[in-house]
């Protein structure tokens, strides 16, 4: 039997060998998933609020650690506000995660197309800036049209309650979801401070609402629509999210 070999020009060409003077092809880049936060930074003037950095934190660490690239984006832009309220005296914040959120790009001009997933953490500013945001109901409308991964954690469905499908109706009529109750808005003693609340507004749009006892892990799915009650459900919301990806690509 003979065996031919190739000719070296040839073995160049199919594995672009560095050696032979060719170029290594380039490995693909990571998928990407967007994280949106708040840019909302006072309830009111001497009471300050922003994200609760908890569920940024731990979210933003489990996707990068799954092998994603992340972009933290903003209504507007630039440093997030941190609620003071989520770093306690014992908090050490993951320095990365303060890094990320120091330079949030604004979310207008992003293309959704280029993002596999989105994540919205809440935190009480969430409740001012994202329900009445163009850019962030288009966002949403977008995930939830395109029926991609789209998570939200505690008051991160606030970003729900003004999205709208193309025929008009709520993205949440008729949708199984979760986010902080009234219960735990009247416990943390917050509730006459809101613009709205949260659990009634989201029943009123039609949602299925499901809450669990205060305080206490809870997450929902509902096909790719993921909720997350408080700021305990962070890390589970997450996973959640990862899990339907890694659905999708089997």
């Amino acid at each position: 039997m003979t065996i031919r070999l190739l000719p070296l020009a040839v073995l160049c060409a199919l594995l672009a060998l560095p050696a032979c003077g060719g170029t290594p092809a380039k490995p693909a880049a990571p998928a990407t998933i967007l994280m949106v936060v708040t840019s909302h930074d006072q309830i009111e003037a001497g009471d300050p609020t922003g994200l609760w950095l908890e569920e940024f934190a731990i979210p933003y660490a489990r996707f990068l650690a799954a092998g994603y690239a992340v972009t933290v984006a903003s209504p507007k832009g630039g440093k997030a506000p941190i609620d003071p309220r989520s770093l306690g005296e014992d908090a050490k914040p993951d320095p990365e995660a303060l890094a990320a959120l120091a330079k949030t790009v604004p979310l207008d001009g992003l293309d959704l197309d280029g993002y596999v997933a989105v994540f919205f953490p809440g935190g009480h500013g969430t409740m001012f800036d994202l329900p009445t945001s163009a850019v962030v109901q288009a966002a949403v409308a977008h995930f939830v049209a395109e029926d991609q991964p789209a998570a939200f954690v505690c008051h991160g469905p606030a970003a729900l309650v003004g999205a709208t499908l193309p025929d008009g109706s709520s993205v949440v009529k008729g949708r199984k979801l979760t986010g902080f109750t009234d219960a735990e808005e009247h416990a943390v003693k917050l509730a006459d401070k809101m613009p709205f609340m949260l659990e009634a507004r989201l029943r009123e749009l039609g949602a299925e609402f499901a809450g669990a006892e205060n305080w206490q892990e809870h997450v929902v799915v509902d096909g790719n629509l993921i909720t997350g009650q408080n700021p305990a459900s962070s890390g589970k919301a997450a996973e959640a999210l990862l899990a339907r990806l890694q659905a999708a690509a089997k």
